[in-house]
């Protein structure tokens, strides 16, 4: 590992690899202790997720649910719950996979939000839009999308009194992947510091369907390109960016390609700047 890797995985956190069976159980353990003690300390009783039925919102959620029914058995207090929300703008193109997730999952509850309405709403008052590209356009939407969602499942939260979980790991973070006050805004983020194959790895140990464990990763936000998988947007795989984080060898492309990313992205880990 060269100096900037080491900086890079110490600013995420990055967990390291798994060397056996029970160091990932105690990782299991320690991510539902962490979703256990927010909820304590905030002295909120629900957590609310999007599932879209892909393997990290697979895999928080079925950790959120399984830690409000500890805290259900260790309190006596049944008021803790875990809402799992679809989020579909209009049909979804995996749906069947969605569907299959929340199955897995076994939410207290789960509801559905199409957020359809609200960004075809939304972008026709967006005359800036108009301008644009085709192209260009659904890039702007898409991360509208991804907006709308998070104000749908904070409104959720609010009206129960809960917290909003996230999804992002460090092998989205460090390729800045996600959508700024989008997907990468909630209360508490389980998964941060894991790499892609750790969280694989904890949803296949936690039982979730192989199809979803191994399903191409998609943010799933532009029309023109449905199911555009994250590896053509990053440049690179995620084995790459996974073996970078853990500081092992990678081409000198995708090293490039990782650490060029990581520093124009730096802006959406940051706070706001102030004076």
């Amino acid at each position: 590992m060269n100096n900037r890797q080491a900086e890079i995985a110490a600013t995420l956190d990055v967990v390291p690899p798994f060397t056996d069976e029970a160091a990932l159980v105690a990782e299991i353990e320690r991510r539902k202790a962490f979703i256990k003690n927010a909820l304590r300390q905030s002295g909120l009783k629900v957590l609310v997720l999007g599932i879209s039925g892909g393997v990290d919102s697979t895999t928080a959620g079925r950790l959120a649910q399984l830690s409000v029914e500890e805290l259900r058995a260790e309190t006596g207090d049944d008021s803790y719950r875990f809402i799992a929300v679809r989020l579909p703008h209009n049909v979804q193109h995996d749906e069947h996979d969605a569907q299959d997730s929340l199955a897995f999952i076994r939410a207290d509850e789960n509801t559905t939000v199409n957020i359809a309405a609200g960004v075809n709403g939304l972008s026709e008052q967006l005359t800036h839009l108009q301008q644009l590209s085709e192209a260009r356009r659904d890039f702007v939407l898409g991360n509208v999308k991804a907006r709308i969602r998070m104000v749908a499942q904070f409104a959720i939260a609010n009206a129960h009194n809960g917290l909003v979980i996230g999804t992002d790991h460090a092998a989205e973070a460090v390729m800045g992947f996600f959508t700024k006050f989008g997907d990468g805004a909630c209360d508490i983020a389980p998964l941060s510091g894991l790499v892609k194959k750790q969280v694989r790895a904890i949803a296949s140990y936690l039982g979730a369907p192989q199809h979803l464990v191994q399903k191409t990763p998609t943010a799933d936000l532009e029309e023109l390109r449905p199911g555009k998988p994250d590896e053509e947007a990053h440049g690179v795989s995620y084995a790459e960016i996974d073996a970078f984080l853990h500081g092992e060898k990678v081409s000198d492309e995708a090293y490039a390609s990782i650490v060029r990313t990581y520093d124009a992205t730096r802006h959406k880990r940051e706070l706001p700047r102030v004076p």
